[in-house]
């Protein structure tokens, strides 16, 4: 039994998310920059599921925290997973009703706070989130997430975790989570990260010259403001 959630917080995110804009034109996914940072991730993401040696992804149960209208999802489905052994946790409705268009009935979605979702302790080989714990701004709800992910992750899965790592001063709906948060969330947890994506400021304007540039630029470590992590549950 999980404890109660604080009263306040997932009103707060709600609250956050509504004041971005939902077709912001900065992240269309045909934004070179945009599909550039994505393509490097997934190559991150595929690399690390083959040297799990996960070649049967048919049979692997998986979570998306924060799924959205479904996209991270659709990615798994894309690579093998069965929809039948996919889960999505979402908080707004408009994105859950998003999803629900989008996706095979035999995907399960859960609309409200994931900290609460009916999802089986060391059910999943896999649970993922990204960019939503830099829009939780409570310490105590961010630890009851992710201790609750980590009941949900079977010994020999993992958390595949994507999110950035510094402040955006422009921006007081998010913080960044650095890696040693990242290890004090998880402390059970084996972590092994990656730093990528172009900060998007600079991505953005760099493809506004060429879209040829943006390698050339995040391939300078400093530049990269957001960490993929694999957090794994040791067997």
């Amino acid at each position: 039994m999980t404890d109660p959630a604080p009263p306040d917080e997932t009103g707060a995110v709600r609250e956050r998310y509504a004041r971005r804009a939902a077709d912001d034109p900065r992240y269309h996914p045909l934004q070179p920059d945009v599909w550039q940072s994505r393509l490097e991730r997934e190559r991150v993401f595929l690399r690390w599921l083959a040297a799990l040696g996960w070649r049967d992804l048919d049979t692997r149960r998986a979570t998306d925290v924060g799924c959205g209208s479904g996209g991270q999802l659709l990615d798994l489905l894309r690579l093998g997973f069965a929809p039948q052994h996919l889960t999505g946790l979402e908080l707004l409705p408009e994105r859950h009703a998003a999803a629900r268009e989008r996706l095979p009935a035999t995907v399960t979605l859960w609309l409200g706070d994931a900290c609460e979702a009916p999802v089986a302790p060391a059910s999943q080989d896999l649970v993922l989130q990204s960019t939503v714990f830099s829009s939780l701004l409570d310490d105590a709800f961010q630890q009851r997430l992710a201790d609750a992910m980590w009941r949900w992750v079977r010994p020999g899965g993992g958390v595949w975790w994507y999110d950035f790592t510094r402040d955006n001063p422009r921006n007081p709906d998010v913080r960044g989570v650095p890696v040693a948060r990242i290890r004090a969330l998880f402390p059970q947890g084996t972590i092994r990260t990656w730093r990528v994506t172009l900060a998007p400021p600079l991505a953005r304007a760099v493809c506004r010259g060429h879209p040829a540039l943006y390698p050339a630029f995040n391939a300078l470590p400093w530049l990269r403001t957001h960490v993929l992590a694999w957090i794994g549950k040791p067997c």
